[in-house]
């Protein structure tokens, strides 16, 4: 923890607040932070009365922060000593800016791999691109105090990160700097898991993976759906009606047709492929009572 906090208090940028809520932590994290209070005027923290969970703790961190422009950290990642100040001169007229990130392990060893290896960065400003995945890390974000009035409340079910990605898509736009501006420290218990490790090594990952990440899905685009800002709600109505019916049939033709129309936003952050557009497509013509039957039949 203080490894970060010192690339967080010797910015580059002179014009910095601090804010950190600790979430009913444990270990000896309450101690360290007053310890950097004690050090330095711009550093404040407030320790929580009852566990938030680190999605409704982000909101509070958030609400707490008087500066224009908020950049959120967690877990225990090294910035840049320049990060502020290259996203600060970056941002432009854009709601959210973002950047590469180098990908390091729990140890603070080098995988060899930025986060751009991995996935495409996205800039621009169309929401279809974060309704399947994202790209957007909350420790590579700095936005405008001003998205707020249009991302919040959190819902607690979902990435925070993800959610200002699609909310700064449809009120706005978003810019990218192409280069690594923060050590991503990758632990297995992480909330997000980019390196696959879970996969790789959870034997209880394929079961029902399917149905449960099919579900996941559709309670994801549903909240995409009530967003009342919508730059294409009547597409993602539609997504969200064919989605869900894809989880009650045996085909789905117009689901596939309706991502083939719309693929090179829909799945612009995946890097690797394993098949061309058309197959991928061809995929999605199967709806989940075919892939029930075939999983039943051969296994």
């Amino acid at each position: 923890m203080r490894e970060q906090l010192e690339t967080l208090v010797n910015q580059t940028y002179p014009n910095l607040e601090i804010i950190a809520v600790d979430d009913c932590s444990k270990d000896s994290s309450l101690q360290i932070l007053q310890e950097y209070a004690d050090k330095y005027p711009f550093f404040h923290f407030v320790e929580n009365e009852e566990n938030l969970g680190y999605v409704k703790n982000f909101e509070k961190a958030i609400l707490l922060c008087k500066g224009e422009l908020i950049a959120l950290s967690d877990q225990d990642d090294i910035w840049d000593l320049d990060k502020i100040r290259l996203q600060v001169e970056a941002i432009g007229d854009s709601q959210l800016v973002y950047h590469d990130s180098t990908l390091i392990d729990e140890e603070g060893e080098p995988t060899g791999k930025n986060m751009s290896d991995i996935i495409n960065l996205y800039k621009g400003d169309n929401p279809k691109t974060f309704l399947f995945f994202n790209c957007i890390s909350g420790h590579s974000c700095l936005i405008r105090k001003d998205l707020l009035q249009w991302a919040l409340p959190f819902h607690k079910d979902f990435h925070h990160d993800q959610w200002l990605a699609y909310v700064a898509a449809n009120v706005g736009k978003i810019e990218v700097i192409h280069e690594s501006l923060v050590q991503y420290r990758q632990h297995n218990s992480s909330s997000t898991d980019i390196m696959n490790k879970r996969k790789k090594h959870n034997k209880k990952y394929h079961e029902n993976r399917d149905i449960l990440k099919m579900q996941k899905e559709l309670k994801w685009l549903k909240h995409c759906e009530s967003y009342q800002f919508n730059k294409y709600p009547e597409f993602v109505h539609e997504l969200v009606r064919l989605f869900e019916e894809r989880l009650g049939t045996f085909f789905s033709f117009r689901y596939s047709r309706l991502l083939n129309e719309n693929y090179h936003f829909l799945y612009y952050i995946p890097k690797y492929k394993k098949a061309s557009q058309s197959a991928y497509v061809f995929r999605h013509v199967w709806g989940m009572k075919s892939k029930i039957l075939w999983a039943r039949v051969f296994g």
